[in-house]
């Protein structure tokens, strides 16, 4: 799909292709969809980030809530979607051993009871090992700090899923 046709999708279409680019937050793009016509891809890419940038602490931190624990119950269960289930395979998280799994969870559950939010990474570009090393990090920094680091995250999630899509489906 070149620009032009990005630019010609009626707000159903552009919601249905791009609204789990944010995780489980359609709302974005339907309000991204408002500001067509993009230039080109990277603007399309760019309105999505202004948006979150503009919103304040509270959104953000909504934003970071609809984010399934990593090698979560999500993951046990079936139930994430297939964005997060494809990235958190990439990156291992279904094939932890029980010790693994018992220090994901644990870790989990620390982080979200001190930020009110679960840990948030880009599993596509990271490890298993390098996940758990973060969020033993991450876990220590100030509410505000860690807020901005986990929509930076959300960033890089959305510059991937992004990118897949214009790559495959568009």
């Amino acid at each position: 799909m070149d620009v032009a046709a990005l630019n010609a999708l009626g707000f159903e279409d552009f919601v249905a292709i791009f609204g789990n680019v944010v995780e489980k937050c359609p709302l974005i793009a339907a309000a991204v969809w408002s500001r067509r016509p993009f230039d080109n891809f990277p603007a399309l890419e760019a309105a999505f980030s202004e948006f979150i940038d503009a919103l304040p602490n509270s959104g953000k931190e909504g934003i970071l809530r609809c984010h399934p624990d990593l090698a979560g119950r999500d993951l046990q269960s079936g139930t994430l979607t297939p964005e997060s289930r494809e990235e958190q395979a990439r990156a291992g998280l279904d094939a932890l051993n029980s010790a693994e799994a018992s220090l994901i969870s644990q870790l989990n559950q620390d982080y979200k009871r001190r930020f009110e939010f679960p840990f948030v990474i880009c599993a596509k570009m990271n490890d298993k090992a390098t996940i758990l090393r973060q969020l033993l990090e991450r876990v220590g920094k100030d509410h505000a700090e860690e807020r901005e680091c986990g929509i930076e995250e959300v960033k890089k999630i959305c510059h991937l899923r992004l990118q897949a899509l214009m790559l495959h489906k568009l």
